[in-house]
């Protein structure tokens, strides 16, 4: 039973919601992926905060207590070891209009997967793609469209991410990541606003540079800084923070992990030992 939707629990094959869910029709819900570790989920707290913060701004009410959805995510993963869970809240199934309807009951599914991490010593290759999503990347909704598009052209152009690039040349993040740069062994990473989305594993690098004394920069940096950069890397829930070592064909630094992205590593798994 790895399903949860709307109050039941059952297996994800037979999770079933109405053709006029407004999520479906209208792309009109948000969402979180949690990463669970031997089946215990990395920092819950901040991903169910960043959920309430999304679902405010898009005004759809808590679909239960957050002590509930706290549940069902850990009775989710605890049986899988390695997983990621998944939530999604939606409006709701309504008539196909496009203010919100009244009284419609947001619809809710939580389900957990088992997941497998890259190897150790995985490295990525970025492709630039121009940044034309709207202008709230900072709330995780499900109006993934240009992600969906940036990712498969990077994929298409033999690369693992896609990194966004706005007109003006300023690198705000991947398509599934947020992106840093390493410039004398400082990190630079863009300001956490509504251009970007305030990744939690993002945070969790931010705490651990401060815990290594690595100087951080929370500014904006163009496409050339980024070639010039002695190193760059992404994080995300999945890859943690994965190391770069090139953008649309051209070499970073040396063209292997450096040795800021490796301390970095190593503490973020040293976390994650004394999470479990």
């Amino acid at each position: 039973m790895n399903l949860y939707l709307n109050g039941e629990y059952l297996p994800v094959e037979q999770g079933r919601v109405s053709v006029e869910d407004r999520g479906f029709q209208f792309g009109d819900g948000v969402y979180e992926v949690i990463r669970a570790y031997g089946g215990k989920l990395f920092r819950l707290r901040q991903h169910l905060e960043r959920l309430e913060r999304s679902l405010a701004f898009v005004q759809i009410p808590l679909p239960e207590p957050v002590a509930k959805i706290d549940e069902v995510c850990r009775k989710l993963a605890a049986p899988l070891g390695d997983a990621l869970v998944y939530l999604q809240v939606t409006r709701g199934a309504a008539p196909r209009l496009h203010a919100f309807p009244k009284g419609a009951r947001p619809t809710f599914l939580a389900y957990a997967r088992p997941y497998r991490p890259d190897p150790p010593g995985k490295t990525y290759a970025l492709l630039s793609v121009r940044d034309d999503r709207w202008a709230h990347c900072d709330i995780k909704t499900i109006c993934l469209l240009a992600n969906v598009l940036a990712k498969e052209k990077a994929v298409r152009a033999g690369c693992d991410e896609a990194l966004f690039v706005r007109e003006n040349g300023t690198v705000t993040e991947g398509a599934t990541t947020n992106a840093f740069l390493v410039r004398g062994g400082a990190l630079v990473t863009h300001p956490a606003d509504h251009r970007v989305l305030h990744g939690i594993t993002r945070a969790v690098v931010l705490e651990l540079a401060r815990e290594l004394s690595l100087p951080v920069l929370q500014q904006t940096f163009t496409l050339d800084e980024a070639f010039a950069a002695d190193e760059f890397f992404l994080t995300g829930t999945g890859i943690h923070s994965g190391p770069v070592v090139s953008i649309d064909g051209r070499k970073i630094g040396s063209g292997s992990p450096g040795p800021v992205v490796r301390r970095l590593q190593a503490a973020f798994d040293d976390l994650v030992l004394r999470h479990a």
